[in-house]
C-alpha cells in the first residue's frame, strides 16, 4: 500500500494536467471548474441513531436545502455563498429545536483556492453576532430552567470564535469539500496523518486517513470516492473526560462514577462521494461512529444535488 506525504501531494497535484478524468493512466483530479454565478440547489439530511448487537433506536433527523452560489471568482480563489432554508425536523430535542431556529436562512460566505480546497469562513463575526443574539433569546426564554441554560451556555462556547465556528458549525461544508485539490488513481490507497479538530475547544486530535479512488465512469463523466478517518482514541477518551469535568462545575454531574467506569472511546468517519468532471459533488454520504462498551452512536449525513 502507497503512502504519500499528503502536504508534498497536494503541491505536486497542482502541477498536473487540467482534465479531470485521465483514463489513460486512471486517474481523476477534484478541481472546481466554476463560473461566477454559478449554482446548484442540494437537499441535505443528518439522522442519528444508535445500535447495540441487533437493536437499533432512531433519535432525530434533519432535513434542509442549501443553495450554493459562485460569488466571486479570482485566478487564485472562489467565493461560494451558502444559503440554508426549509428545515424539517422530526426528533423530540428541544434543544434541538432551538437551535435549528437560529439557522434558518442563514447565510455562509467561504473561500476555497483555485481548486476548490476549502480554505476560510469570510463571514464567521456575522454568524457569530447572528447566532449568539438568538442563543441569548433562549437563555431568556428558560431563564427558570437552570439545567437548561447551563447547556445552552456550553453551546453557546461553540460560537465565540472564528476556529470555533469553522471546527464545530458547518461539518456539511466540510464534508462538501472534502475530496477537493488532490489527484488520485484508481487502485492506489493513499494513506496520511491530519490533525482534526477537536470539538471540545482544545488540542486536535491526531486522524490516521485513507482515501482512495473508487470508480471511474467517463461515459457520465463522473467518479466515486471513498475516505476513512480514525481518530486516535486515548486522545479522545483524556478529552471527554476532561469536558465532563469542567461541565461538572455547573452541572449534577457524578465524576467519581463517571471516571471508574469511562470507557475506552473509539471515533472513526466515512466518507463517499459521487463527482462530477467540474467539481460539483452529485451525491455524498458521510457516516460518523462513535463506539464505546458495544454500542454505537452513528450521525448519518447525505448531500444530494437536485
Amino acid at each position: 500500500m502507497k503512502k504519500l506525504l499528503f502536504t508534498t501531494f497536494i503541491m505536486l497535484i497542482a502541477l498536473s494536467a487540467f482534465a479531470q478524468i485521465n483514463m489513460e493512466d486512471s486517474t481523476v483530479q477534484v478541481i472546481g471548474y466554476w463560473d461566477k454565478n454559478e449554482k446548484q440547489t442540494y437537499q441535505i439530511s443528518t439522522e442519528k441513531y444508535k445500535y447495540s448487537n441487533s437493536d437499533t433506536t432512531r433519535t432525530e433527523k434533519l432535513l434542509y436545502k442549501v443553495d450554493i452560489s459562485i460569488i466571486d471568482s479570482t485566478a487564485d480563489s472562489y467565493t461560494i455563498n451558502w444559503y440554508y432554508y426549509d428545515y424539517q425536523f422530526n426528533g423530540q430535542n428541544e434543544i434541538t429545536k432551538k437551535l435549528i431556529e437560529l439557522y434558518k436562512d442563514m447565510k455562509v460566505v467561504i473561500k476555497t483556492n483555485e481548486m476548490g480546497v476549502f480554505q476560510d469562513v469570510l463571514n464567521w463575526k456575522e454568524l457569530r453576532t447572528q447566532i449568539n443574539e438568538g442563543i441569548k433569546m433562549i437563555k431568556n426564554e428558560y431563564s427558570m430552567n437552570t439545567d437548561f441554560v447551563k447547556i445552552i451556555e456550553n453551546i453557546e462556547k461553540k460560537f465565540n470564535t472564528k476556529e470555533s465556528i469553522i471546527n464545530s458549525s458547518i461539518a456539511e461544508i466540510q464534508q462538501f469539500y472534502s475530496f477537493h485539490g488532490a489527484k488520485y488513481k484508481l487502485g492506489e490507497d493513499i494513506e496520511t496523518q491530519i490533525k482534526a479538530p477537536n470539538m471540545y475547544g482544545k488540542e486536535p486530535f491526531d486522524t490516521y486517513v485513507n482515501l482512495w479512488l473508487d470508480e471511474i465512469n467517463e461515459e457520465d463523466n463522473n467518479f466515486v470516492l471513498r475516505m476513512n478517518q480514525e481518530i486516535d482514541s486515548t486522545q479522545l477518551t483524556k478529552a471527554t473526560l476532561d469536558y465532563l469535568t469542567q461541565l461538572s462545575k455547573s452541572t449534577k454531574l457524578n465524576m467519581s462514577e463517571i471516571k471508574s467506569n469511562m470507557p475506552t472511546l473509539k471515533n472513526e468517519t466515512w466518507i463517499a462521494m459521487r463527482m462530477h468532471g467540474t467539481g460539483w459533488p452529485v451525491y455524498s454520504i458521510q457516516t460518523k461512529e462513535v463506539t464505546a462498551e458495544g454500542i454505537t452512536n452513528v450521525e448519518e449525513t447525505i448531500i444530494e444535488i437536485l
